[in-house]
C-alpha cells in the first residue's frame, strides 16, 4: 500500500506510463452528448435502519478487535452492503419491500412514463431476484431482460440486439457480467443500484450507454442508501479517483484499501 510516498509513486509511473492514455473521453470524444450523474438518496424504514445499526455495532466491535483484514471481517462488510439494499437478503424472514426497491419502483417508472430506457447494474444476483419480483408485480413481465454471469453468449447477443431495436424499456444486467463488450446506446438512463468498491468498473458499466452511437443525453442514477457503509463507499471512490490522478499530475497522495479504511467504513 501506498502511503504519501513520492518515491513511490514515481517508480509505479513509470511502470505503467507507457501504457497509459493521458486523455480522457470527454477530450477525445467531442460528439458525445451530455451525461449527467446523481445521487439519489433512499431513506430506510425506522425498522430497517435499527435492523442496520445493530449489524453495524457487532461489525464494529469484530473490526476494533482484528489486526489485519481477513475472510471473516470482509464477510461482515459484504452482509452489510446486502442489508444497504435489502435486509431480507441476510435476514430471509424479513417482512415486506425493502425501501431501496421501492425507491427503484418509483424511478423505473418515471423513466418508463417519460418514454425513456435505462440500464440497472447491481453486484448481487439475489437483490436483483427481488427487483424483479416487485418489477413483474408493478411494472409488467414483459418489460425487461436481465443478463447475469450464467447467460449463455448466444442468449446475451440476442437480448442486446433485441434491447438495441427498441423492445422492452428495462436491461437488468449484474454489475461483474456486463462490464465489457455490450453496446447498449438503446439506452438513455443508467441506474446504479448498489455501489462498487472500484469506480473503474461501475464507469465500465455506464460506458455500456455512454459511448459512440449514443444519440441522447444520459443521465445515471446511483441509489444509495442514506446513513450505511454505501455513503461511505462513496468517499473510497473519491481516494481512487485521487490516487489515479496523482499517478497522472505528479502529485503526492495515494491511497490502498486497509484495515482502517474498512473501520472507517461502518464507524457511526
Amino acid at each position: 500500500t501506498l502511503r504519501q510516498d513520492k518515491e513511490c509513486q514515481r517508480q509505479l509511473r513509470r511502470i505503467i506510463s507507457s501504457f497509459l492514455l493521458r486523455r480522457t473521453k470527454s477530450q477525445v470524444l467531442d460528439e458525445l452528448p451530455e451525461k449527467e450523474d446523481i445521487v439519489r438518496l433512499v431513506e430506510m424504514s425506522n425498522e430497517e435502519t435499527c435492523a442496520y445499526e445493530v449489524m453495524r455495532s457487532a461489525a464494529e466491535k469484530m473490526l476494533d478487535e482484528s489486526s489485519s483484514i481477513n475472510i471473516a471481517t470482509l464477510a461482515e462488510i459484504t452482509k452489510l452492503r446486502e442489508a444497504a439494499c435489502s435486509m431480507s437478503l441476510v435476514n430471509k424472514k424479513w417482512p415486506g419491500v425493502s425501501s431501496k426497491v421501492t425507491e427503484f419502483i418509483s424511478l423505473a417508472t418515471e423513466i418508463i412514463e417519460g418514454g425513456n430506457r435505462a440500464l440497472v447494474f447491481s453486484q448481487f444476483t439475489s437483490f436483483f431476484a427481488q427487483i424483479k419480483t416487485e418489477i413483474d408485480t408493478q411494472l409488467g413481465t414483459d418489460c425487461y431482460f436481465y443478463l447475469d454471469g450464467s447467460t449463455p453468449l448466444k442468449k446475451r447477443e440476442e437480448m442486446v440486439k433485441r434491447f438495441q431495436q427498441g423492445e422492452k424499456k428495462l436491461f437488468l444486467i449484474s454489475l461483474k457480467a456486463g462490464g465489457l463488450g455490450l453496446n447498449l446506446t438503446g439506452a438513455n438512463y443508467v441506474i446504479h443500484l448498489d455501489p462498487w468498491w472500484n469506480p473503474a468498473i461501475e464507469q465500465q458499466a455506464t460506458d455500456r450507454a455512454y459511448r459512440i452511437g449514443q444519440k441522447q443525453n444520459v443521465t445515471i442514477y446511483h441509489l444509495i442508501s442514506e446513513h450505511t457503509i454505501e455513503e461511505k463507499i462513496l468517499r473510497l471512490h473519491k481516494k481512487k479517483k485521487d490516487l489515479a490522478d496523482a499517478l497522472l499530475a505528479d502529485s503526492n497522495i495515494s491511497h490502498g484499501l486497509t484495515l482502517e479504511d474498512l473501520k472507517m467504513l461502518i464507524h457511526d
